[in-house]
């Protein structure tokens, strides 16, 4: 038998209180999730993201319209800041619409690995998950 996708933590990045408890209804349902940090302001989840102690990132849901700094600017600041400890984290951005302009520019950021409509659902979970499992198995063989 296979062994189920995991993903220890993930981290939440939406401005909208809405969207945010429905992400943690599905995470928390699928039960392949272990940590869920949620954060309705960039800013704040760059913050945790200098805890020197923090546990590691797997997959971010990342809004792209927020106030202040969008998902755009949060990968901006968090690749400028981290380097590549940050890229090898799994991000998938999340929208309200799929302007063509924003998913071109998804396409210059190698660890943005979907571009999705929001809100979340459980397949999306899924599919991070295999993605996940595929980076990391793909790392073990290089």
């Amino acid at each position: 038998m296979d062994k189920p996708l995991r993903i220890g933590t993930v981290m939440t990045i939406d401005d909208d209180r809405v969207d945010q408890l429905l992400y943690k209804r599905i995470i928390k349902r699928s039960g392949i999730v272990d940590n869920v940090l949620s954060f309705q302001m960039a800013e704040d989840a760059l913050d945790y993201l200098r805890r020197p102690n923090r546990d590691p990132i797997d997959v971010i849901f990342l809004d792209v319209n927020m106030p202040r700094m969008s998902g755009f600017d949060f990968l901006d600041a968090a690749v400028l800041e981290f380097g590549p400890a940050f890229t090898d984290c799994v991000v998938m951005m999340l929208t309200t619409s799929l302007d063509p302009v924003d998913v071109q520019r998804s396409k210059n950021y190698s660890m943005i690995k979907e571009f999705l409509n929001k809100p979340m659902c459980a397949a999306q979970l899924e599919i991070a998950a295999r993605t996940l499992f595929q980076a990391k198995h793909s790392e073990i063989i290089e």
